[in-house]
């Protein structure tokens, strides 16, 4: 079985400080791999042989993008050799870019502080979304901004107290501790994301022994209830109760609420302190209402799933 457990970090100034930095540094990262993989495609696979379509200018190190260390590179740091067969494979972009961090760290030293499972996730992520796009289930990456970028993933060194977490040049931060992992559960992955209320961790915790649903017989189920979904109501049941729908980011309250806060950014002077402090506001009551729907959300399932043995849906 595999779970996520997300708490909400209580880091010191310094580490706050850090993790900012870190975002927009893994976020340059992120927007120089996407641009080499477009840049070396380009120049690759459309311009051939030439630097430039319309001169028709041979490609060369100081007239044409590609480089040595580019995703698509022809030097001999793209192929590697099978240890057990001995037979030479092309390296892909993903693996390229990776092995092409130590470069990265010599070139910008900066970089030397993030650890070093950080950037190599940063480039997986990319490549998680380029797979995402080519079987269908996502658009083709975009180049990622302060709004949509403000998370990143360690895989390694992670350690958990019951007051504190530790992670790899980040140090012990603590934390609230609202649930504790269950026995034989591991640690597979830390994730830092940057929210409107702080900073919060998502572990990602594992225990193979476990089955992932639980599998009962048919004579084991005695009742069964059967759940008919709505909008006025949010679940009929089969059993004759309903459950209202409160509606929490289109009620009343909540919709002038965001109205006001939404003008008050309106009329802000772009780039200002004022207008970051509005836009604060207005990010703080859309996680509010995240919060209060999912704590919704959850409770209505401890109900209904209490009624029966057996929960039948519509598909």
């Amino acid at each position: 079985m595999l779970l996520g457990y997300r708490y909400k970090l209580k880091p010191l100034g310094e580490q706050t400080l850090k993790v900012l930095s870190w975002i927009d540094m893994l976020r340059a990262n992120y927007n120089y791999n996407l641009a080499d993989r477009e840049v070396t495609y380009q120049a690759r696979f459309v311009q051939g042989e030439y630097c430039d379509l319309r001169s028709k200018s041979a490609a060369c190190p100081l007239t044409c993008p590609i480089s040595s260390n580019s995703a698509t590179s022809d030097t001999g740091d793209v192929y590697k050799v099978k240890k057990k067969t001995g037979d030479i494979k092309l390296k892909t972009a993903e693996e390229i870019q990776i092995t092409n961090l130590p470069v990265l760290k010599k070139t910008r030293p900066w970089y030397k502080e993030i650890d070093s499972t950080v950037l190599q996730q940063n480039v997986k992520r990319l490549q998680v979304a380029y797979n995402n796009f080519f079987t269908g289930r996502g658009k083709y990456p975009k180049f990622k901004n302060r709004s949509n970028f403000k998370s990143f993933t360690f895989t390694t060194g992670i350690k958990v107290t019951d007051k504190a977490i530790y992670l790899p040049k980040l140090g012990w931060l603590g934390y609230f501790n609202s649930r504790s992992i269950p026995e034989g559960f591991k640690i597979k992955s830390a994730t830092v994301r940057l929210k409107a209320y702080g900073l919060y961790v998502t572990l990602k915790i594992e225990d193979k022994t476990v089955p992932t649903f639980p599998i009962i017989s048919a004579e084991e189920v005695k009742t069964v209830a059967g759940l008919d979904m709505g909008i006025t109501q949010i679940v009929h049941s089969s059993e004759g109760s309903q459950s209202n729908n409160p509606r929490h980011s289109t009620n009343k309250r909540t919709r002038k609420l965001l109205k006001v806060r939404q003008r008050k950014l309106s009329r802000k002077k772009k780039r200002s302190n004022n207008r970051k402090k509005a836009r604060v506001k207005v990010s703080r009551l859309h996680q509010k209402t995240t919060h209060r729907r999912e704590a919704f959300q959850w409770k209505l399932a401890r109900e209904l799933t209490k009624k029966a043995d057996a929960i039948i849906v519509e598909d």
